[in-house]
């Protein structure tokens, strides 16, 4: 299966949660065409992201789609792929891409011996499922890109579209990628957490916006020190 002339791609999703219905409105900016998504726990909220798209099975997003996007919970992702494999469902020439932060491309595999595209893309950012924000974080974010070597340039054109700055990750790195942002994620919510009821009980309202700039600066700041440590101690990567 291959893309039409002028590129575009017939994109299809599973998954309805936070990511999956976001990765699609950003995707459809870029110009390609929605054939469908499975159904979540909040169909009101995609068809309010995506209006019109067909909710579909699993099975029939890969049958109707050039590129599938695989956004479903980290547990559940390697059953899905085998499953789909099981019933015949992926095709030759077929781009895969999933989300996952701590998988590279191997998890896919099932859907590769069939002939499909394995791609990982994880967008380095906190989905909140108010999607105006989401879309605007995602085109600020970078995203670690892995996948076979002579298809790397088509997860990083894909991230691209995104609106993502692609980093290369090894696919052996990517446990210690996955650790890294759920490191910085639990930690920035649990100390959020702990300062906002700290300020409630003295009374200030609404303590959350009362500490945004704060927080906002913070990291700010962290990231700069970080930064600065890095040029002192050499070049930092990602990719092994």
């Amino acid at each position: 299966m291959s893309a039409g002339r002028d590129g575009r791609l017939g994109v299809g999703v599973i998954g309805a949660g936070r990511v999956g219905p976001v990765i699609a409105a950003a995707l459809a900016g870029a110009g390609h065409a929605l054939t469908g998504i499975t159904s979540g726990s909040d169909d009101d909220r995609v068809e309010a992201i995506l209006p019109g798209l067909p909710v579909l099975t699993s099975d029939e997003v890969v049958r109707r789609s050039e590129l599938v996007v695989v956004a479903v919970p980290h547990d559940q992702l390697p059953g899905l792929v085998s499953g789909l494999a099981e019933v015949g469902a992926w095709q030759p020439g077929q781009l895969v891409l999933h989300t996952d932060a701590a998988y590279g491309a191997r998890v896919l595999d099932p859907a590769a011996r069939s002939g499909a595209i394995p791609l990982a893309i994880h967008p380095a950012m906190a989905f909140t499922g108010v999607s105006s924000i989401d879309l605007r974080q995602l085109a600020q974010s970078y995203a670690a890109v892995t996948a076979p070597a002579p298809v790397l340039p088509i997860a990083q054109a894909l991230a691209v579209e995104l609106g993502c700055e692609p980093i290369v990750v090894a696919e052996d790195d990517r446990a210690t990628y996955a650790e890294a942002i759920a490191t910085a994620t639990e930690f920035s919510r649990s100390i959020v957490r702990q300062s906002s009821a700290l300020l409630d009980r003295i009374g200030i309202e609404n303590p959350g916006a009362y500490l945004s700039a704060l927080v906002r600066s913070s990291v700010d700041q962290a990231l700069i020190e970080g930064g600065r440590r890095d040029d002192l101690g050499g070049t930092a990567t990602i990719d092994g």
